[in-house]
């Protein structure tokens, strides 16, 4: 073999290496742009309905606390004044709002993926227990993955009796998660004298709370 005929063969070497390269690139761009590629998938947004009475209700005047609320959720508020559980609700200013559990039935199967309720402060405790099996049994039936139920704010005896049902309730019912509000909250500064209703930072911190069970309970996480 002479001299010129070795420099050739040294110059030629690479090829097979570059051209192995150059194939794996073209079969890395075929891969990324055939027909049924998909995309990185979407983040949900998680479908929610927010059934309250009036100390809910303090996140309807508060536009903060609805941004808050609805960041990565889907939010239908129905927060009434005077609202019950399942028994007549009582009168305000000339009407009587319709129970949660009418509020529930009247969307259907239109609820969404999560129910939060929180509702209880205009009424006893006394069949409070039957009342939240009612709404769960309607929930599942209209499609509802779980229920978010919001406890009261212990200011009164009456009301340590509703949460003691709410979270008997929930050992009946695998699919009600309960958000403990009155511990979570007790001992802030974010109410008003009868230390159940609230302002804009109360509402805000509120929304926050619910917010942040519901993510829980859509995807699954134990309370």
């Amino acid at each position: 073999m002479n001299r010129a005929s070795s420099v050739e063969d040294k110059r030629e070497a690479p090829m097979p290496i570059q051209r192995s390269l150059i194939i794996g690139l073209v079969a890395c761009l075929a891969a990324a742009f055939a027909p049924g590629t998909s995309a990185a998938p979407t983040k949900k947004i998680v479908p929610v309905t927010f059934i309250g009475d009036s100390v809910a209700a303090s996140i309807s005047y508060t536009p903060q606390a609805q941004t808050t609320l609805s960041s990565g959720l889907k939010v239908r508020l129905d927060l009434r004044v005077c609202r019950r559980l399942v028994a007549a609700s009582c009168p305000y200013q000339g009407s009587t709002p319709p129970t949660a559990l009418e509020a529930l039935q009247s969307l259907g199967r239109s609820v969404g993926d999560v129910l939060v309720v929180y509702v209880g402060y205009n009424e006893s405790a006394a069949g409070y227990g039957k009342g939240v099996d009612q709404i769960m049994r309607a929930a599942l039936s209209q499609g509802v993955r779980s229920v978010v139920w919001v406890t009261l704010r212990e200011q009164r005896d009456t009301y340590r009796w509703t949460n003691i049902a709410i979270r008997t309730a929930a050992k009946r019912w695998p699919r009600l998660r309960v958000a403990e509000w009155d511990r979570y909250s007790r001992n802030e500064p974010w109410f008003v004298a009868d230390g159940l209703h609230m302002g804009a930072t109360g509402a805000t911190e509120l929304a926050r709370f619910v917010r942040s069970n519901v993510l829980r309970a859509a995807s699954g996480q134990a309370a």
